[in-house]
């Protein structure tokens, strides 16, 4: 008997995406590890990996070189997103895979820009993306180790970038050039600012996430995604009166809480703060925080009561967090808070 992807399917991926998570493999090894899984699964009729074993296996790696032509590179990365399921997903060790066909490996000169065409390509970005590729170029790093930057891994005085669980999962420190350090201040404040206007307009980037990827959607996300998701009238008006109310608690709290945080930073521009100061303020800092958090939460507990099953699907859908969901859109939530150093 087989059984249908509709019914194992997202389960079983979503327990790929947790293995791979819990080893810390990057987010581009996750996509293509689901995709070629995905593949696999509809190659063979929709049948459950459980139920195939090295014979399907083996014939899906010679389909993808002998029918698809594909590369020997392409075919490797199919290959060990398979034997990753079976070994680190279903406790199930293959072996060897003799009987694959293999593809025909290419050899190809990388293609290095010169001084120039390097300047060329940086004269043409400006503002973050200008910044991006200047810290690929200059300080070496991967694109996404770049993206996922963060404030605190930034030393300007130093002149260094700490870059956290890179390839191999490990911390690697690579130096910051002279002229990014101007830039990087200015991102800095940029990014300050921003997380400041959030504040007191009643956003939160982030403080609803653990509601948001487990099910629980937030009263502005689905106001922005109302005509997708078909909201009626009535909906609309009973989420757009959580947003108001969520909005009108969590903007005097946003301003609480950066008053709070300027206090205490003048605090220690006045050198006036003392171990009992500095008891006192970061508890009440932490009081604020949690109840800011607690107002973005909250709300997104009301709105499960408010929408169907196939409506909560196609938000989880929408915004990334579902298994199908488009590439483009994975990790939505995360990417809009780590944009451009980035994170705060």
């Amino acid at each position: 008997m087989t059984t249908q992807i509709a019914e194992g399917g997202p389960r079983l991926l979503e327990r790929v995406r947790t293995r791979i998570r819990v080893k810390h493999y990057s987010i581009r090894t996750e996509e293509q590890y689901v995709h070629w899984v995905k593949h696999f699964v509809l190659f063979h009729g929709k049948r459950h990996p459980s139920a195939m074993g090295i014979a399907e296996v083996e014939a899906f790696l010679t389909h993808l070189a002998v029918t698809r032509n594909v590369s020997a590179s392409t075919q490797n990365q199919a290959k060990s997103a398979l034997l990753f399921l079976y070994r680190e997903v279903l406790g199930i060790d293959l072996g060897w895979l003799d009987a694959v066909t293999s593809a025909k490996a290419t050899h190809h000169l990388p293609v290095v820009l010169t001084v120039d065409e390097t300047r060329a390509v940086l004269a043409s970005l400006t503002g973050v993306h200008w910044l991006v590729a200047s810290l690929l170029y200059g300080a070496g790093l991967r694109l996404m180790e770049a993206i996922r930057l963060r404030v605190k891994d930034v030393e300007l005085v130093r002149r260094e970038v700490l870059v956290r669980e890179a390839k191999g999962g490990k911390d690697r420190v690579t130096m910051l050039p002279s002229v990014l350090v101007e830039p990087m201040r200015r991102q800095l404040a940029h990014v300050q600012a921003v997380h400041d206007a959030d504040l007191r307009a009643g956003r939160g980037m982030g403080l609803a996430l653990p509601a948001e990827l487990n099910g629980y959607p937030g009263p502005s996300h689905l106001l922005e995604l109302s005509d997708k998701l078909e909201l009626s009238p009535d909906q609309k008006s009973r989420i757009k009166q959580l947003f108001d109310l969520m909005k009108a608690e969590a903007v005097p709290l946003g301003e609480k809480l950066l008053a709070q945080e300027a206090a205490l930073d003048q605090q220690f521009a006045v050198r006036s703060v003392t171990p009992e100061s500095l008891k006192e303020a970061t508890a009440q800092i932490g009081v604020t925080h949690a109840e800011l958090r607690n107002t973005h939460l909250k709300y997104h507990l009301q709105t499960v009561q408010i929408l169907s099953a196939d409506q909560m699907k196609k938000y989880s859908m929408l915004r990334g967090y579902s298994s199908d969901a488009p590439t483009h859109h994975h990790h939505d939530a995360i990417e809009r808070r780590c944009l451009a150093m980035f994170c705060y």
